[in-house]
C-alpha cells in the first residue's frame, strides 16, 4: 500500500532551501520514486518600519526591514519505507524549517 509524504519546507535563505529540495529529489530520482515538486508556495514578507532617530524626535526618517519567507512543497508517493529513513538523514541547515506528514492511500 503506497504512502503519500508530504514535505513542507520553510527558510529565510533561499540558496540552502533550493539545496534540501535537491537533494531530496535527487533520493527520489534513484529510488524511482513518484515525485511531484518542489512546489514553489508564494512567498511571505515580513516588514518593520522604524524612525531612525533614537529619541524618536528629530527627522522623520524612516529605516524599513524586511524579512522573506520562501516555502517549496513537494510530494511523494512511496513504496519503500528505507526512502522515507534516508530522506530522514539529510543534513538539514538551522534556517530551514521541515514539515513531513504521512498518509496512507
Amino acid at each position: 500500500m503506497p504512502q503519500v509524504v508530504r514535505i513542507k519546507l520553510t527558510s529565510t535563505n533561499l540558496e540552502r532551501l533550493e539545496a534540501i529540495c535537491r537533494e531530496i529529489t535527487d533520493i527520489a530520482g534513484k529510488a524511482g520514486i513518484k515525485i511531484s515538486g518542489p512546489i514553489p508556495l508564494p512567498r511571505r514578507d515580513l516588514t518593520l518600519q522604524v524612525r531612525k532617530s533614537p529619541c524618536g524626535e528629530g527627522t522623520k526618517t524612516w529605516r524599513r526591514w524586511e524579512l522573506r519567507v520562501h516555502r517549496r512543497l513537494i510530494d511523494l508517493s512511496i513504496n519503500d519505507p528505507r526512502v522515507i529513513r534516508s530522506i530522514m538523514r539529510i543534513n538539514i541547515p538551522e534556517e530551514v524549517s521541515v514539515e513531513m506528514k504521512v498518509r496512507t492511500e
